[in-house]
């Protein structure tokens, strides 16, 4: 029988109730948000709980009958039966308090910078890129997330040799962050005669956005060019010197943005996106240090690595992590059932704290 912590479920129970009166008071416009956004993640919790006591103690008075000389032995075989069912409750609500108490990823709120890459394959590789980004593109607008492209460099017949774009809304870090990695498609080319099929792969990167908190940022390290925008419009294309491209001198990592008119907003969202990638390479730096305990675990972040396969002749997509493979191929590409794979790649995540959880002294 797996032991909850009963002091941290009295302090969340005690906070929920000083949240809900304190709303009740009168309070700043940001004040009020920031406590019913709270309210609103406390309640599922909090809910939880109170059904796992009112079981527990459903499961004495049940015991104290049964154990009960003076119970007869109708009465007795009703509380076993009883008492059978509520055991197995308490159990499934224990695990699902485990669950919910483990700690947040503190960026899992934050919105996200998608970059997604042709990898192998030429032409059919910038397809399959630009596929991908449609499908991310339709499960954001599924979660009622805002996808903004940052830059793009199209491919030769079509999709990107590179895209990308920024999700706001929100949550869609704690969703998108397994994507990260090499995707593998393997189908017949629309230029391919003979109807053989070809192999080609595209790298996506998902990062968190990242504050000045976050990332601390010196002027003196980055160096900012300006130029216009690229790309067709004939006598409509961008005559202005909007498009920016910064580096930052340390890291030699460099960004480009090119998508708005405005040379001010294309350097701020230069800016985020540059932090984001100085974060991200932190995290993966770091993560590097410890790979070896890390190995087994789900969404590693390595960006060598490859994650899914995309078979389109066999209508199935397989995620090497977990082993799952959805014969779905057409709903995961419009983005429909895209949310099981990363429902199932979160589950298997949860299990690897959990038993982290229990391994530790």
């Amino acid at each position: 029988m797996t032991v909850l912590p009963e002091t941290k479920l009295d302090a969340l129970l005690a906070r929920h109730a000083t949240v809900e009166t304190e709303l009740a008071a009168q309070m700043a416009p940001e004040a009020y948000v920031k406590l019913s956004r709270e309210f609103a993640e406390l309640g599922p919790i909090v809910d939880k709980v109170k059904t796992y006591r009112s079981v527990v103690g459903e499961l004495t008075d049940l015991r104290a009958l049964i154990d009960d000389a003076g119970t007869d032995a109708e009465m007795r075989a009703m509380a076993l039966a009883e008492k059978t069912a509520l055991e197995a409750r308490r159990a499934a609500l224990e695990e699902e308090i485990r669950v919910a108490l483990l700690p947040k990823d503190a960026m899992d709120e934050r919105n996200v910078i998608l970059e997604i890459r042709a990898g192998t394959g030429g032409d059919e590789a910038s397809l399959f890129a630009g596929d991908l980004f449609r499908m991310y593109e339709r499960y954001a607008a599924l979660q009622r997330w805002k996808v903004e492209i940052i830059s793009a460099s199209e491919g030769t017949m079509g999709g990107y040799k590179e895209i990308v774009a920024e999700i706001r809304g929100r949550g869609p870090f704690a969703k998108l962050k397994f994507e990260s990695g090499v995707h593998r498609v393997q189908r017949v080319p629309d230029t391919e005669g003979s109807g053989r099929i070809h192999t080609s792969t595209a790298t996506v990167a998902v990062l968190p956005e990242v504050e000045d908190v976050d990332i601390a940022l010196n002027e003196a390290d980055i160096k900012v060019d300006t130029m216009r925008a690229g790309g067709a419009g004939g006598q409509h294309v961008n005559k202005t010197e909007s498009a920016v491209r910064m580096t930052h001198i340390p890291s030699g990592i460099v960004v480009f943005v090119q998508e708005e008119r405005s040379q001010h907003r294309n350097r701020a969202k230069a800016l985020a996106h540059l932090r984001a990638k100085l974060y991200d390479a932190e995290l993966r730096k770091r993560d590097s240090e410890r790979a070896a305990q890390r190995r087994g675990q789900v969404g590693s972040g390595d960006r060598s690595e490859r994650i899914r396969t995309y078979n389109f002749p066999q209508g199935r997509v397989s995620d090497h992590r977990i082993n799952l493979t959805l014969h779905k191929l057409p709903q995961i590409m419009e983005g429909e059932a895209l949310g099981e794979l990363i429902d199932a790649l979160v589950t298997e995540h949860q299990a690897t704290l959990l038993a982290a959880e229990d391994a530790s002294p």
